[in-house]
C-alpha cells in the first residue's frame, strides 16, 4: 500500500467504494486523512464500514470542510451529466481529484525521481503495460505495476528510488489527475470510446493527451489522425518533453517502427527485435504493443538484447489471444477478452484455419464488420443468446453449428481441428460478445474455456502425442 501522507490532518469526502475507491479510502486512513466515505449503493457501504471507513452521507454533509473530494473513476465527472456529488463539490469550491492524481502527489513527496512509467491507449494498453513490466523485471528492476489494469494504484508499494511503477491509466483516471507526469508516458492510439462520458471524440483525445503533456519522455503513436495531431502539437511547443514517435507499420514518422513483425529504431542498424519467437505477440496489433514497449524499455536504460529475450519469454495477458495448450499442430487460443467484433478482429488476423467459438450476449452491429475475414474461418461454433443472429451473417460464408454450452462446443471444435491438414489450426474462443447470458463476466468464461481445455487436453494425451498447456 502507498499511504497517502499528504492529506495527513485533513478532511477529505470520498465517494464511490468499488474496488478502487476502497483500496484510495484504505491509502487516506493510512496516511491519516479524516474520511468522509460514501456509495450509492448499500452493499458497497457495508463493504466499507465493515472494512473499517468512516462512513458520511455526503448529501447532508458540510462541504466547505473537505480539503479535496476523491472521486472513483468510474463515476460521471461530467457526462452524460455530473454525478450529484460533483455538483456539491463545484458548489463549495473542492477541488475534485481520483486515486492517480494522490499517488502522483505521493511520489512527489518521497521518491520524485523514481521511474514512473504511465501507459493509455484506446485499444493495448493492458498488453502494452504487461509487456513493459515484464521487460523490466527480466531486466533485473524492482517493477510495481497496476492501475487500471490489476492491482489498484495505492494498493502498489510506495515511489522508492530503484522502484519503477508501470501504471494503465483510462480516460477516467487521467481526468483526475491534473498533474500527471511520468518519467516516460505513452500514448498508444485513439479511437472513438466512452464517448458517453466524455461528450466527443475531441474531449476524449485531448483528456488522452494529458498523459504524454507533462511526461519527461513522452512516447505517442503516430498510426491515427488524433494522435498524430497530439505528436505535432507536443513538439511544436516550446517546453516539449523528448518525443518519440511510435508506429506498429513502417511510417516515415515514426523513430520505433515495426516492419516484416521485427521492432525497428531509428539509427539502429540491424532490427531491435524480432518477434518471430514471441508466440504471446502474434499479430499486427501486437507489433504495435511491441514497439511501445521496446521503446520505453530503452528510455529506461534497458540493454536492447535483453529486451528481444525478454519478448519471447512474455505469457501474454490472460483471456486476450492466450495460448493455453496444444495438441500436436492444434493450438487453443482463449480471447475470452473480445467482446465486440472489434476486439475478435485482432484475433482472427492473426490465425489462419480457425476453428472459432463464438457467442453469448450480442452487442450492436454482431459480427457483420468481420465479413472479410471469414476466409480464415473453417468453421464456427455458435454458443449462447447470438447464436440466431451469428447463424443468419454465417449463412453462406462459414459452416457452422449451434452448441448450448461452451464444454461442448470445445469437443467439437478440438475433434474437428485435429483432423485438419493445416499447418496450424488454432481451436479460438473469441466470442465477440458479453459473457453475461452463461457466465459473470469474461474472465469466468475464459478461465471455463482454459479448464475445459485442460481436461481434454488429459483425456487425448495419449499414443505419444504432445501435449503442452499454458500458464
Amino acid at each position: 500500500m502507498t499511504p497517502v501522507e499528504t492529506l495527513r490532518g485533513q478532511s477529505v469526502a470520498l465517494f464511490g467504494l468499488g474496488g478502487s475507491g476502497l483500496s484510495t479510502a484504505r491509502a487516506l486512513v493510512a496516511g491519516g486523512a479524516e474520511v468522509a466515505a460514501w456509495d450509492d449503493s448499500a452493499t458497497a457501504r457495508e463493504r466499507a464500514a465493515a472494512a473499517g471507513i468512516a462512513l458520511v452521507d455526503l448529501t447532508d454533509a458540510d462541504w466547505r470542510g473537505f480539503r479535496v473530494f476523491v472521486l472513483a473513476p468510474g463515476v460521471p465527472l461530467t457526462h452524460p451529466k455530473p454525478h450529484w456529488t460533483v455538483n456539491l463539490a463545484d458548489e463549495a469550491g473542492v477541488p475534485i481529484i481520483g486515486d492517480i492524481e494522490l499517488f502522483v502527489r505521493e511520489r512527489g513527496v518521497r521518491a520524485p525521481d523514481a521511474p514512473f512509467v504511465a501507459i493509455t491507449g484506446t485499444n493495448g494498453k493492458s498488453t502494452t503495460t504487461t509487456l513493459i513490466a515484464h521487460v523490466l523485471k527480466e531486466a533485473g528492476r524492482e517493477v510495481a505495476m497496476g492501475g487500471n489494469i490489476g492491482v489498484p494504484v495505492l494498493d502498489l508499494p510506495p515511489p522508492a528510488a530503484g522502484r519503477t511503477h508501470v501504471v494503465e491509466c483510462s480516460s477516467y483516471q487521467i481526468d483526475l489527475a491534473p498533474s500527471l507526469s511520468p518519467s516516460v508516458g505513452l500514448l498508444i492510439n485513439i479511437t472513438p470510446d466512452h464517448l458517453d462520458r466524455h461528450g466527443d471524440l475531441g474531449r476524449y483525445a485531448a483528456i488522452k493527451e494529458r498523459l504524454v503533456a507533462q511526461a519527461e519522455i513522452a512516447l505517442v503513436g503516430v498510426d491515427d489522425e488524433p494522435c498524430r495531431a497530439i505528436y505535432a502539437r507536443l513538439k511544436a511547443r516550446a517546453s516539449a518533453p523528448r518525443l518519440i514517435a511510435v508506429s506498429g507499420a513502417e511510417s516515415p514518422l515514426a523513430d520505433v517502427w515495426i516492419s516484416e513483425h521485427r521492432v525497428m529504431a531509428r539509427g539502429e542498424a540491424a532490427p531491435a527485435a524480432d518477434l518471430a519467437g514471441a508466440r504471446a505477440l502474434r499479430g499486427a496489433h501486437n507489433g504495435q504493443n511491441a514497439a511501445f514497449a521496446y521503446a520505453a524499455a530503452r528510455a529506461l536504460g534497458v540493454e536492447r538484447d535483453r529486451i528481444a529475450l525478454a519478448f519471447e519469454t512474455f505469457p501474454g495477458l490472460a483471456h486476450r489471444m492466450e495460448e493455453v495448450g496444444r495438441l500436436g499442430r492444434v493450438l487453443f487460443i482463449n480471447d475470452s477478452k473480445a467482446t465486440n467484433a472489434d476486439a475478435a478482429e485482432k484475433a482472427l488476423l492473426s490465425f489462419h484455419d480457425i476453428h472459432w467459438i463464438l457467442g453469448g450476449r450480442p452487442k450492436a452491429g454482431g459480427v457483420e464488420p468481420l465479413r472479410s475475414l471469414f476466409p480464415r474461418v473453417a468453421k464456427a461454433y455458435l454458443i449462447g443468446e447470438a447464436s440466431d443472429e451469428f447463424a443468419r451473417t454465417l449463412t453462406g460464408a462459414v459452416p457452422f453449428e449451434r452448441y448450448g454450452t461452451l464444454s461442448a462446443a470445445i469437443e467439437a471444435a478440438a475433434e474437428d481441428a485435429a483432423r485438419s491438414p493445416a499447418r496450424e489450426p488454432a481451436v479460438l474462443l473469441s466470442p465477440a460478445c458479453a459473457s453475461f447470458d452463461q457466465f459473470t463476466n469474461f474472465e469466468a468464461r475464459g478461465d471455463a474455456f482454459r479448464s475445459h481445455v485442460a481436461k481434454w487436453l488429459a483425456e487425448r494425451a495419449t499414443g505419444g502425442a504432445r501435449v503442452q498447456t499454458g500458464r
